[in-house]
């Protein structure tokens, strides 16, 4: 019988989002297309800074080493008065690493490099970007997608069982859905711009008449690259000059510093910043993501990082339905992740208040360690659980031994597209496809040697934890014969039914 589908997904949209889930699902097994409609790969560095929960995701899919070696940390801050006197501060302070929480401080590295890397990652793994390919329609029905799509080799017509829009804040999918997207355009304009230039150092990110928002410029040197970064807010009326000659010169009305020269443009972009948010992120078999699902303005470094958290959160999911889950499972996508756009929308419009204000200080609140689906459908909790580590947070790190005495840490455990199931006793759940499980203490695979594992957990005896694929924990049970009954009960609702149970 003749398969009518060409492949599972058809991801719209090659940026950070798109790359990430095309990995995901690349690891996976599962069938995809990738498609973008530029004919080369984003050239700027607009999405900059990498937060460290997206650092722990990068772990799992196996670029950290290589976006850390690429790029860097950002530079101290140096922020000018009128009077030509400054001062220096660390950016968003150098808080110290914990054994739950092994990332604590942004990377930098510009947008154009991360994406190569992820690229890379993808080709590791058996899958490739079509350049130059534009979806220009599609139907949906029960079963699947039929798209159109235009590229150099012509059109043609493809059938997917889902397709996803990553194809940015004028998503074509986004609107051939109908779907709104509300929201306000805050009234700044700004430009952001790639450079060459001398006459600054490279050890500071330079930072000229805060809070004035006529006056206002942002130089900051592009770790890994020889570049530097320029953003200022301009007028909302007419268009800004971009080149090198006026760029330098927009450095030099608002600097006053002469001896800094623009000899080249890489890339140079004006925008309007909005903040808005699509009604909906599932119409049937078709999703939204990233930027096609809601859009901010840059305060904060949130963008690339909730688009990548995005993918990270879909991804597991439609492998999961495609093996046989229930379609309820991709419910949970727009559950668990438009509250959290929601809460980054406000958090971006408040900083960028601040920042008119010359007030902008960035905390924990931007490192999206916090985040957690407390209240999603998936977080399955035990009724008498009213303390510490609760379903639908984020799974804390630990350093750990294993029981042949090498030293690991939990998140080596986690890494790959599996479910980690960690168990404090005796009972046992039945083996299968799709699941890894540890038994703590002496008799255990897993030993807690340094105490870390349970001042983060808390479990206690006779409990076991199940962590998802995404990091996150979907259960904690009592491990005895009415918990394993709801943990098996969950694991095949999440598509893990046992071989017997097949």
């Amino acid at each position: 019988m003749t398969n009518e589908f060409e492949a599972d997904v058809l991801i719209c949209g090659a940026g950070a989002a798109g790359l990430t889930l095309a990995i995901d699902l690349a690891r996976r097994g599962v069938s995809f297309r990738l498609i973008e409609k530029t004919r080369e790969p984003f050239p700027g560095s607009r999405g900059k800074g990498i937060q460290p929960r997206t650092q722990e995701i990068f772990e799992d899919i196996g670029i950290l080493d290589k976006i850390v070696a690429a790029g860097g940390v950002y530079p101290s801050m140096r922020e000018y008065r009128d009077d030509g006197s400054f001062v220096e501060r660390d950016f968003g302070g150098r808080v110290q690493a914990t054994p739950a929480e092994p990332y604590h401080i942004p990377l930098m590295i510009p947008q154009f490099l991360t994406e190569q890397i992820m690229r890379d990652r993808l080709a590791e793994l058996g899958g490739r970007v079509e350049f130059g390919s534009e979806l220009t329609g599609f139907e949906h029905d029960g079963d699947g997608v039929t798209a159109r799509i235009s590229g150099s080799g012509g059109a043609e017509t493809v059938r997917v069982r889902h397709l996803i829009g990553a194809d940015g804040g004028r998503s074509f999918v986004r609107h051939a859905l109908g779907i709104a997207f509300p929201g306000k355009t805050l009234g700044v304009r700004a430009i952001v711009a790639d450079v060459g230039l001398t006459g600054l150092s490279r050890d500071v990110w330079w930072q000229f008449n805060t809070g004035d928002m006529q006056r206002m410029v942002a130089i900051c040197p592009l770790m890994g690259t020889d570049l530097f970064q320029i953003q200022a807010p301009v007028s909302v009326d007419g268009d800004p000059d971009l080149s090198a000659n006026g760029l330098e010169k927009l450095i030099v009305e608002r600097t006053g510093r002469n001896e800094v020269k623009v000899h080249d443009v890489s890339w140079a972009s004006a925008y309007a910043m909005n903040a808005r948010l699509a009604d909906r992120y599932r119409v049937d078999r078709v999703f939204l993501m990233g930027d096609a699902a809601h859009i901010h303005p840059p305060t904060g470094g949130q963008g690339l990082n909730t688009s990548v958290q995005d993918a990270y959160n879909l991804g597991w999911k439609l492998a999961a339905v495609l093996c046989g889950a229930g379609d309820k499972l991709l419910d949970t996508y727009e559950a668990e992740r438009r509250p959290v756009a929601e809460e980054v929308l406000g958090l971006s419009s408040r900083l960028l208040e601040a920042g008119k204000n010359g007030e902008i200080r960035r905390g924990r609140e931007v490192q999206q360690l916090d985040i957690g689906y407390p209240q999603s459908p998936l977080a399955l909790r035990a009724a008498s659980r009213d303390r510490g580590l609760q379903a639908g947070d984020r799974a804390p790190d630990a350093p750990i031994k294993g029981a042949g005495g090498q030293p690991s840490r939990l998140f080596g455990l986690f890494i790959g597209p599996h479910w980690t199931l960690l168990v404090n006793g005796e009972w046992s759940v039945a083996s299968r496809p799709g699941l890894h499980i540890h038994r703590l203490g002496q008799r255990g695979d897993v030993l807690d040697a340094f105490g870390h594992l349970r001042a983060a957990y808390g479990l206690e005896a006779d409990e076991c934890v199940l962590i998802r694929p995404d990091g996150y924990v979907g259960a904690i049970l009592a491990f005895d014969a009415e918990g394993v009954a709801q943990l098996e009960a969950y694991l095949e609702r999440v598509g893990l039914p046992s071989r017997e149970a097949v």
